[in-house]
């Protein structure tokens, strides 16, 4: 999908051309091979129903509620989650520059939640020099220069949909945590992470492409562990990290109330059980966010060296199956990346091409032209 076209898209549904061009720079491009296409499946029935519903509110920009020398509260104003994380996080280092560390939370943001939580891997480490996003050219962030700040963390709640452990309901949602630190030569620490077993769009996107899911992502409405991923669009709820309480699903649980505190009780949003079901529009989404942003210039120096050296220690292990080298957070995503840009497109499931040109028509905009 163009740029031009994404542009229409959200000007039909209410955004303004700044808006979009705005959204587009936010996306990140990591993962090209696999969150491109999960979020990609969440576009026509939750970005778009939102906006449509008026619950969500492409027209409006953040704005500040409370500040100190080194934190702030902001409200999104129903806005995408995306353009309240950028506009948090860039806040975020500003502060930190000065005072060392600094910490901005975000409440009444929209639906788009799940985007918020790559800012630490986008704004904080270093400059992209191109990339591509779910549905058009990325647009690279300015760099920060030899005093930018390097380190990051960035929490978000989610509509409810994970176990809570020992419980017969689900307690949290997804609650994603990323954190952020540069190695030298743009090698960087780039973890991102769901606080459930799996993230739901990994559960969708199976569905849409008719597969089965591991057993032990899932547990059906009788309470059942279950390798069918239809019941994500309805009453089935993801396991929490860990899985059961025998394997630890109570640490899941515990990171999951953690962001919570961070996201939801600390700015004042909805929190946990508060928070509206994803399937039903009639009132805004008041997700909330929470953004760390360290100097570690006015630390120890040595930082990306260090961090260097962490990262080629764990890549040098010897792995226990010789096919399967070791791996730290963000490799993955770095060899889907470099894959789309060596095929110069992004492959997407026949059925998820259909669900785009399905609401491409809903919307009267071009369809995504095949490569």
């Amino acid at each position: 999908m163009t740029v031009d076209t994404y542009n229409r898209d959200k000007l039909e549904t209410g955004h303004v051309q700044q808006e979009a061009s705005e959204k587009k720079q936010f996306t990140p491009p990591e993962g090209l091979g696999t969150k491109v296409s999960v979020r990609l499946s969440v576009l026509p029935y939750l970005y778009v129903t939102e906006l449509r519903h008026g619950v969500t509110d492409g027209r409006v920009t953040p704005s500040i509620v409370c500040e100190s020398a080194s934190s702030a509260l902001v409200d999104g104003n129903n806005g995408f989650g995306s353009v309240v994380g950028n506009f948090c996080m860039d806040l975020a280092i500003e502060k930190a520059r000065k005072t060392g560390i600094a910490c901005v939370c975000a409440k009444a943001c929209g639906g788009s939640q799940a985007k918020g939580s790559k800012y630490p891997t986008r704004k904080m480490n270093y400059p992209r020099k191109s990339g591509f996003s779910t549905e058009l050219q990325y647009s690279p962030a300015p760099a920060l220069n030899s005093e930018r700040l390097s380190q990051g963390f960035s929490f978000t709640n989610a509509f409810p949909g994970v176990l809570g452990t020992r419980a017969k309901q689900a307690a949290f949602g997804t609650n994603p945590i990323a954190v952020a630190a540069p190695g030298k030569n743009d090698d960087n620490f780039e973890l991102d992470m769901a606080t459930s077993v799996v993230a739901s769009g990994k559960v969708e996107l199976a569905h849409l492409k008719n597969e089965s899911i591991p057993l032990g992502w899932l547990m059906d409405e009788n309470g059942k562990l279950t390798s069918d991923p239809s019941g994500i669009t309805g009453d089935a709820i993801l396991m929490p990290l860990g899985g059961t309480e025998e394997h630890s699903g109570y640490k899941g649980t515990g990171l999951g109330m953690m962001v919570e505190v961070l996201c939801g009780i600390l700015s004042g949003a909805d929190y946990a059980h508060k928070i509206r079901d994803w399937k039903i529009f009639d009132r805004p989404a008041n997700l909330s966010h929470c953004f760390i942003a360290i100097n570690p210039a006015l630390y120890a120096p040595g930082f990306e060296d260090r961090m260097s050296d962490l990262i080629d220690s764990c890549r040098s292990m010897e792995p226990a199956d010789p096919s399967k080298p070791v791996l730290v957070p963000g490799d993955p995503e770095r060899s889907h990346s470099k894959a789309v840009r060596d095929e110069g497109a992004i492959t997407y499931h026949p059925n998820q091409a259909k669900q785009c040109w399905q609401t491409a028509k809903l919307l009267n905009v071009a369809p995504m032209t095949p490569v």
